[in-house]
């Protein structure tokens, strides 16, 4: 079992910033992505980072948002710029796997004034 752990979720004004961060073992073996669940809605893609480091945004963060990682650190990062309240929801951390993928319990992001 692997164990994906998320953090550094918090209150944000909007146009504000906020880096995210994932551990998990293996981080630089596998494709890594981050979803999130707004209130009442279900879970969306938000971005993804392949093994070899291609990356892919959904077009509502693309250009606010970067997804990385530090395989020294075994850590997927995602930084988030120019926040708006719609960005409000549970992130989650997806660590694929051989057979299968592996998601953490999610940090509270929520953008408000």
């Amino acid at each position: 079992q692997v164990q994906v752990v998320e953090c550094g979720g918090d209150l944000v004004q909007p146009g504000g910033s906020l880096t995210l961060t994932c551990a998990a073992a293996g981080v630089g073996l596998y494709g890594m992505g981050w979803y999130r669940q707004p209130p009442g809605m279900p879970r969306e893609w938000v971005a993804y980072i392949t093994k070899n480091n291609n990356t892919q945004y959904d077009d509502s963060v693309h250009g606010r948002f970067i997804i990385s990682r530090d395989v020294t650190k075994n850590t997927l990062y995602l930084q988030m710029n120019s926040l708006k309240p719609e960005d409000t929801a549970v992130y989650y951390c997806l660590r694929e796997g051989e057979q299968k993928d592996y998601w953490g319990r999610g940090t509270q992001v929520t953008v408000s004034s």
